[in-house]
């Protein structure tokens, strides 16, 4: 659907709610829960469409009155009115191309810098930081995880939360590999560089079960808290790291005050990560792998962001780009987003 059918989504609606309260709706907690989630998720479309529909008559006696009174003094409240209801319509639009399986859920990121040295690791500064003013826009929650910080500037690795609708559905697109090209500020010759990031997302999922995590299956590892964290960094073993052997997937937490919540924080971030790899072998087996992550260096990107000698964002999955790259670094990745999930 590239609609947005309010009609059908409020039939939806009620569907939805008439199940939510047939007798026994709660022995099978895992469809209990989907059906939950896609009954508020269905709410909140219905409750942002209705809420624009009030702006625009509202704007529509402001337009009236302005040229009743031929009262220039509103034109500039009316300009300011009209962008902000384009962003929050192109929001709405885009929720009409969200109907994966776990689209609506959070989500959980993790940058962590390629080749290139200090210049990609500032590169993995600079994506952290869209990434923190693209939720914004979406209005999504972050949350910082882990955070280990680059060893002369920027970061080598960052994970963090992203919460809210459809966050996981909104930043699905994003995971790959990013190559930056630029005039590096590190290099005293100011010659040419190109580095690289890779981004992992995965949705954060409840545990029902449904992901099973076998004591046998793991390794833990504590270990001294290194970097930001105030007074409680490096005092005790509170950092957590947990190795899933059967997959290779390694997880950590440093951010939490205890070793306890660190290790809750861990498991959750695992079970979303399992869940993405068991969701990439589904799409793999259908043929339908999209957006995959490869080994972090030239010739796997799926973006390229040029600085110099031009500049210009390019996605190389869709073909979608943008000229105005202090836009795009300050979180502007609705077009990107977009072309990619009209693509699927």
């Amino acid at each position: 659907m590239t609609h947005f059918d309010v009609a059908h989504l409020e039939e939806q609606y009620a569907e939805y709610q008439e199940d939510m309260g047939s007798p026994g709706f709660w022995d099978n907690l895992e469809r209990a829960q989907k059906v939950s989630r896609k009954a508020r998720s269905a709410e909140a479309r219905i409750g942002h469409y209705r809420k624009l529909n009030t702006r625009a008559d509202d704007l529509e006696v402001l337009i009236g009155l302005a040229d009743e009174e031929d009262d220039t003094s509103l034109v500039p409240e009316i300009s300011a009115e009209i962008e902000a209801m384009k962003k929050d319509l192109e929001s709405l639009r885009l929720t009409t191309l969200l109907s994966g399986e776990y689209d609506q859920n959070d989500c959980i990121l993790a940058l962590h810098a390629g080749a290139g040295g200090t210049e990609a690791q500032d590169w993995t500064e600079m994506l952290y930081r869209m990434y923190t003013r693209f939720a914004e826009r979406m209005g999504l929650t972050v949350k910082e995880l882990d955070y280990l910080e680059g060893d002369e500037a920027g970061i080598k690795s960052v994970t963090w939360e992203v919460s809210g609708d459809y966050a996981y559905g909104f930043m699905k697109s994003e995971r790959g590999v990013h190559r930056l090209v630029r005039i590096s500020p590190f290099d005293a010759a100011a010659r040419r560089h190109t580095s690289f990031a890779s981004l992992d997302v995965a949705p954060e999922i409840e545990d029902t079960g449904a992901i099973e995590i076998k004591s046998d299956d793991i390794r833990i590892d504590t270990y001294r808290s290194s970097g930001k964290g105030g007074q409680h960094v490096n005092r005790t073993d509170s950092a957590v790291r947990i190795t899933h052997l059967a997959t290779g997937v390694v997880v950590q937490c440093q951010n939490e005050r205890s070793q306890l919540q660190n290790k809750e924080t861990c498991f959750r971030v695992l079970r979303a990560r399992l869940a993405e790899l068991k969701e990439r072998e589904r799409q793999e087996q259908m043929g339908d792998i999209k957006g995959e992550l490869k080994k972090i260096e030239w010739g796997s990107q799926i973006r390229s962001y040029v600085f110099q000698p031009y500049t210009l964002v390019k996605d190389h999955r869709t073909g979608y780009e943008m000229g105005d790259i202090d836009a795009v670094m300050d979180g502007d990745l609705e077009g990107f987003v977009t072309a990619y999930l009209q693509k699927l």
